[in-house]
């Protein structure tokens, strides 16, 4: 039982390391070398604004910094930064309903479609190179177990918070039980 526990543990270690490294390379990699005048984050955000724009009768095409933060998982301040900067390169139009007391919003302009259209085309291109070697169902089958991991990560990472929050210790698992 114990030598099972210490390998089951080793796996975990290796199994750890890997995603580690995996995340890191298409973190750090090549995909940047295709943004030039957006950063990966701006261009998600302008991605979400432009699908708002587009789909959003109840709002005029709004997309709300709240919302905006919680689809890219920033905080109301990191999203506050990178709208402000998106605002005065004249990507978007950023203001707020009332007072500003409802929320805050923003709109793309023409420029920030057009941009935005363009480094859509470029990752279209070097995606679809890829997607044509891979596999178009082993992409979407990716897609969905990369999904599946980050849902089980975040739900983890909040546990693990508020366990910390509470003063608990962290759980560990008898991984020898598990067989």
């Amino acid at each position: 039982m114990e030598e099972l526990s210490r390998k089951l543990n080793g796996d975990i270690v290796k199994l750890t390391n890997e995603i580690t490294y995996h995340r890191y390379l298409m973190n750090k990699g090549q995909l940047r070398d295709f943004f030039k005048e957006l950063s990966i984050a701006e261009y998600i955000a302008l991605h979400y604004i432009s699908l708002d724009s587009e789909m959003s009768e109840i709002y005029s095409g709004r997309t709300y910094l709240k919302e905006l933060a919680e689809k890219m998982q920033l905080s109301i301040r990191q999203t506050s930064k990178m709208v402000g900067d998106l605002r005065d390169r004249g990507l978007i139009l950023w203001s707020h309903d009332g007072n500003g007391s409802e929320g805050t919003y923003v709109t793309i302009t023409e420029t920030g479609q057009k941009l935005l259209d363009e480094q859509e085309e470029v990752l279209k291109n070097y995606y679809g190179r890829v997607i044509e070697k891979y596999g178009k169902e082993n992409m979407i089958q990716l897609l969905c177990l990369m999904k599946q991991l980050e849902t089980v990560m975040s739900s983890t990472m909040e546990e693990m918070e508020e366990a910390g929050k509470n003063g608990k210790e962290r759980e560990v698992i008898d991984y020898a039980e598990l067989t």
